[in-house]
């Protein structure tokens, strides 16, 4: 019987070392990584401040600016320079968090002026309240620093123009908790001290004296020369005046963003004088007769207080405030050196503010033609 061989046949199997998958980052479109180019904003952008402010941004190349205000509209020169804008106001959280989006660095300008008893809780709050929203946004944000603008009036306040302060001087707490104004302002740069502590995180304060020069559409800081013009100051009174040009003093907000020191004041002021000498210069340059009369502090005071009272009786608005004229028997004389060493500050010369105020008050509030035989 014959024997059946079966012949297994043997299967070679190739061993193969498994290759791993090699990941490929994807090609990502240089359109979606590119970051967007980081945000200045400047709250009160429209105010008498804020839109010199603004100009001096724009005009050394920012090219990102966006501004936070309450103004129902934008300037068209802002418009047509591409300023975006945030409509709304400092005191709502919601509008604030909006505002603060990819923003690099603030200008908080943001205020409200008022001599009046009645405004004191809406300065409070749009000082103090809004500030700390503010800031409290702002570090949410991750902004690093801001430059906001104070007053003199949180200094350089006396009842002797025998002194001259510089930031150093103290605050002068038994004066200005007079006035709501000047008390919300100190208040507001304690509150931002507080957020904005240093480490990382840089504030720098701008206290301006008397802003003057064109521009101020409210009022809200040149009304003395309107009341000069419309001859409604009738006695000198007994203290004194320091003022600034409104473009003197944007220039240095810029240049404090870039140098300025954290938690340092800087005095902004041209000249220191009284009451007296400023009416005497008005007068020259006006050709409209200064006041010649001076009457004692409190009768000053008095008088003032009684007339406010008689013409809210009557419904008419006073001629004075009665704030105003006990303000104008204290001295508010200040030193600008600090901001001059330490950031360039310069004043122009005093008559070239006066005579560009006055020229623009009449324009816009008197009516030009009127006086263009005496101007």
């Amino acid at each position: 019987m014959a024997t059946k061989t079966s012949t297994r046949k043997k299967r070679t199997t190739a061993t193969t070392t498994p290759q791993r998958a090699t990941k490929t980052k994807p090609v990502e479109s240089k359109a979606l990584v590119k970051r967007a180019p980081p945000v200045t904003l400047v709250t009160g952008g429209t105010g008498f401040l804020g839109q010199h402010v603004v100009r001096e941004l724009l005009d050394a190349g920012a090219n990102n600016l966006r501004i936070l205000t309450t103004a129902a509209s934008l300037p068209q020169w802002m418009s047509e320079r591409g300023v975006g804008v945030v409509s709304g106001s400092i005191t709502n959280p919601a509008i604030v968090a909006r505002a603060v989006e990819g923003v690099s660095e603030i200008y908080h300008l943001a205020g409200f002026v008022s001599h009046e008893p009645d405004a004191a809780r809406r300065m409070y709050s749009v000082h103090v309240d809004g500030t700390r929203l503010l800031c409290e946004a702002a570090r949410g944000a991750n902004v690093k620093s801001i430059v906001m603008a104070s007053t003199s009036g949180t200094i350089a306040v006396t009842e002797s123009g025998e002194v001259v302060p510089d930031e150093e001087w103290p605050p002068p707490l038994d004066i200005i908790s007079r006035w709501p104004y000047y008390a919300s302002k100190l208040y507001q740069e304690r509150v931002a001290l507080e957020y904005f502590t240093g480490r990382g995180l840089r504030l720098v304060i701008l206290n301006p004296s008397l802003l003057l020069g064109p521009g101020d559409e409210r009022l809200s800081s040149t009304k003395v020369i309107l009341d000069f013009l419309a001859r409604k100051i009738k006695a000198v009174p007994s203290g004194g005046l320091n003022f600034v040009d409104v473009r003197d003093a944007a220039k240095v907000f810029p240049r404090a963003m870039a140098n300025g020191k954290h938690a340092e004041r800087y005095l902004l002021g041209s000249v220191n004088w009284s009451f007296e000498k400023f009416f005497a210069r008005l007068e020259r340059l006006t050709k409209t007769a200064a006041p010649r009369f001076s009457f004692p502090k409190k009768l000053a005071i008095g008088g003032a207080q009684v007339l406010h009272s008689l013409y809210s009786h009557w419904n008419l608005a006073p001629p004075v405030e009665p704030t105003s004229v006990e303000m104008a028997e204290y001295f508010w004389y200040l030193d600008a050196s600090k901001a001059a060493r330490e950031l360039g500050f310069t004043a122009r010369d005093a008559g070239e503010t006066l005579q560009d105020t006055v020229a623009y008050v009449r324009e816009n509030f008197l009516g030009g033609d009127a006086f263009k035989a005496t101007g």
